[in-house]
């Protein structure tokens, strides 16, 4: 099995309020683990990329936290930028 390491250096989150900040990383890392985990993910094939970037994820204002930082893992994956149902943006 191969071994992945991801380092986040920084993670702008725009539009988020600060006391958010936690819940949003908690889920993002949360769904990065699950992803990376099942395979499959382009992120897997890169090899050793220096940055990245995640485009704009747009999900409905009621969406709420978890939902953000699962879309934001989708992204970062490689998946598709939010889940089924909502509006993403273009990288």
């Amino acid at each position: 099995m191969p071994r992945i390491v991801l380092h986040i250096d920084r993670l702008v989150l725009r539009g988020v309020e600060r006391a958010d900040a936690a819940a949003v990383s908690d889920a993002l890392q949360a769904e990065l683990r699950t992803l990376l985990a099942v395979g499959g993910s382009p992120l897997v094939t890169q090899g050793n990329a220096h940055a990245l970037q995640a485009g704009k994820v747009r999900l409905p204002h009621d969406a709420g936290t978890a939902a953000l930082g699962r879309a934001v893992a989708m992204r970062i994956a490689g998946g598709p930028a939010s889940p089924a149902g909502s509006k993403a943006g273009a990288p």
